[in-house]
């Protein structure tokens, strides 16, 4: 099997392992409700954490982070197949970004899904194994200060480039993570405008009573 045959089917792989729908899943399984219906319409995590519990929450993110990482992992598996042991780190890369496009826009559910946070971290930290303590730590530290843990967790992510730069040395992983953070920063901007427009003010939006204040 050459390269390009591999990259395809790495490809193809990786979209439809970033196509499966848990939050929907989890969504029909728990209420009876189309995630995408309630709340802040959104088929991510921290949707299902707030309508349908800690545990299904829990279950979601896992799943997410799980489908990022799995991607990579198999895109990596195919080509030291093909090579006789190396791998192609462009290949993997191409994965993991179709990993979170399905995610995003998942063919079974007419390509309207998420937003691709939890699974472009399942992809990071397949290839930069440092980003899961380092987010993790900045995530509850900003989540301390703002109580608002979607934020958070998109602003601790902002730390993957600075990760790849510092810790690793690698310029391509750099570009590659602020590139991927793109998707879902790009794809939140909807929901951060009818945030403001319901709380009234960007301070409402940025800092909350608790972690239960939610519009």
């Amino acid at each position: 099997m050459n390269e390009i045959m591999t990259g395809i089917l790495a490809v193809i792989a990786g979209y439809f392992i970033g196509s499966v729908p848990s939050a929907y899943i989890a969504g029909y399984l728990v209420k009876r409700v189309d995630i995408r219906t309630i709340g802040s319409r959104n088929m991510g995590a921290m949707n299902t954490f707030y309508n349908l519990g800690f545990i299904p929450g829990v279950m979601v993110l896992a799943a997410d982070i799980l489908k990022g990482a799995g991607a990579v992992a198999l895109a990596r598996f195919l080509c030291e197949l093909s090579t006789g042991g190396d791998t192609i780190v462009i290949i993997e890369m191409l994965a993991g970004l179709f990993a979170v496009i399905g995610h995003n826009y998942p063919v079974w559910l007419k390509f309207k899904g998420g937003k691709g946070g939890a699974t472009l971290i399942g992809v990071i930290i397949f290839l930069m194994p440092w980003a899961l303590p380092i987010g993790f730590v900045l995530f509850l530290i900003i989540t301390a200060i703002t109580r608002v843990p979607t934020l958070s967790y998109g602003l601790a992510m902002v730390s993957f480039p600075f990760i790849a730069w510092l810790i690793y040395g690698r310029g391509d992983y750099v570009a590659y993570s602020a590139i991927m953070l793109l998707i879902p920063f790009l794809s939140y901007i909807p929901r951060l405008i009818e945030m403001r427009a319901r709380g009234g003010s960007w301070s409402r939006v940025i800092r909350r009573k608790n972690l239960k204040d939610r519009f």
